[in-house]
């Protein structure tokens, strides 16, 4: 079954599969090329399913991902973190690939959301054309709005093919963006300790 891009959220006059597959063969004829000749005879259609992958985030609701939570925590209050969230993403300006990771820590107040959420949080972002600072703000609100925790701390290191691979051609640079609330903004102290959690070599785990 063919994946077609999904709806966006705002309402747009979208445009046909056909329509969709005629533009690629336009880009291609603009490039130089034959979309004719048997190498590139059946692009469109799987440019249009990439499409589809890449930007399935228009159909998450990023929200709906949170609604489920946990009490029976036994008083846990401590610092939750789901370090390296692998994403990624596509840069609005140009269309080029970003390819990251992503750290997302919380400090709950009375309820915890399964781990494998955050990540999937993290994923209805990415998979939408995107700068990376709104992303990070955009991950960081979503679970401040939902969750309703003490504090919400958001880090995204991320490399921007549409800067390693044209304009400037600066192959090796990253960039870091970060978000914090609540706690993680107003306490120091609670700053550096998920700082240091994200540094941190290993797997990810606290030690007592």
């Amino acid at each position: 079954m063919d994946t077609q891009i999904p709806t966006p959220s705002t309402n747009i006059d979208r445009p046909s599969q056909e329509e969709a597959e005629a533009a690629v063969r336009t880009l291609l004829r603009w490039a130089g090329e034959d979309p004719t000749r048997e190498g590139l005879r059946d692009t469109p259609g799987r440019v249009t399913r990439a499409y589809g992958e890449y930007f399935g985030g228009y159909t998450i609701d990023p929200v709906s991902l949170l609604t489920r939570t946990f009490s029976e925590t036994e008083g846990y209050d401590e610092i939750v973190l789901l370090r390296d969230i692998r994403f990624e993403s596509c840069c609005e300006h140009h269309m080029a690939p970003i390819i990251g990771r992503a750290h997302v820590a919380y400090l709950p107040r009375t309820r915890v959301v399964g781990i494998s959420k955050l990540a999937r949080v993290v994923d209805a972002y990415a998979r939408r054309l995107q700068i990376q600072e709104k992303m990070t703000a955009q991950i960081a609100n979503t679970i401040d709005e939902v969750l309703q925790p003490l504090g919400v701390a958001v880090v995204i290191e991320a490399v921007h093919q549409c800067m390693t691979t044209r304009g400037v051609h600066r192959p090796g640079t990253s960039l870091t963006t970060s978000r914090m609330l609540g706690a993680f903004r107003t306490n120091d102290a609670t700053r550096r300790e998920v700082m240091a959690m994200i540094q941190r070599p290993g797997t990810g785990t606290r030690e007592g």
